[in-house]
């Protein structure tokens, strides 16, 4: 379950209106640093030849004038000149409308921690190894990076139409758990597995799950796990075309007929779906 430390109702003291607080990057101990030394050592070994060209790229963007956890204002300035994003500080998970208007606006939340050296394999709730070695290579891509701002906006609209669950899955199936379809073979992209140690190997190449063509109808229909591996992942074939039916899709008579169908349970596959693999 979500570590009930870093949940919040409100800004908790000391947090901005905005939910943001100091990095306060010399508050870290050695011990957190090592943490993020260790998981960044073994991610990085791993991931080329199962990371997109776009991920390994981006890291680079990580790659600052010490080891240990990025201290933000450098990161910010690498980012920026890349995409124009930022990361952001914050206590933990924050509302809704808190992260859309972040993501709107360039701003990547991200956990002010880090997992203990009993949770480097899982943790439920995102840290800053998650949220920055997980989420910033891709934000540094720049067709990705208009990708993430066309979404928060539209999680802002989506607000007023009740649809945060189905416009959820869009999120949980590409920005954390997406594979894509590259000419040498199918990498992963998606945050939530790039962090991981394990489900990077599991996404690829375990048999169990679904790995789908993407459909946006498709996706926003699909449940989805939390507290194991995927057996769902959609997999799409470029970067653009993902940002192009994000942003030329009228999600509002999408969300209407959303409404009148049942939710696909994880790992069905139906008559015309693409299986990818």
């Amino acid at each position: 379950m979500q570590n009930i430390s870093h949940v919040h109702q409100t800004p908790p003291a000391g947090a901005n209106s905005d939910w943001t607080v100091p990095q306060n990057w010399d508050r870290f101990s050695a011990d957190e640093h090592a943490i993020w030394d260790r998981l960044f050592a073994r991610q990085s070994a791993m991931l080329p030849g199962r990371a997109a060209d776009a991920f390994l790229r981006g890291i680079d963007v990580l790659k600052l004038s010490r080891p240990g956890i990025p201290e933000y204002c450098e990161l910010n300035a690498r980012l920026m000149a890349a995409t124009g994003w930022q990361i952001v500080a914050v206590p933990g998970l924050v509302p809704d409308a808190v992260f859309f208007e972040h993501l709107a606006n360039r701003r990547f939340p991200a956990g002010n921690f880090i997992r203990t050296p009993e949770q480097l394999d899982y943790l439920q709730e995102p840290d800053v190894f998650h949220d920055v070695f997980g989420h910033v290579p891709m934000l540094s891509d720049p067709v990705f990076a208009d990708y993430m701002v066309a979404y928060g906006k539209g999680g802002l609209r989506s607000l007023g139409f009740g649809a945060l669950d189905h416009l959820a899955r869009l999120y949980w199936y590409t920005v954390e758990f997406g594979l894509i379809q590259q000419a040498d073979g199918l990498r992963i992209y998606g945050a939530g597995i790039v962090s991981s140690f394990a489900e990077s190997i599991f996404a690829l190449e375990d048999p169990s799950p679904k790995r789908l063509a993407f459909d946006l109808f498709r996706v926003m229909r699909t449940q989805y796990r939390i507290d194991d591996f995927q057996q769902n992942y959609f997999v799409i074939a470029s970067i653009d075309e993902l940002l192009k039916v994000t942003v030329e899709t009228d999600f509002a008579p999408l969300y209407a007929r959303l409404d009148m169908l049942p939710d696909i349970a994880i790992g069905t596959v139906l008559e015309d779906d693409v299986l990818i693999g």
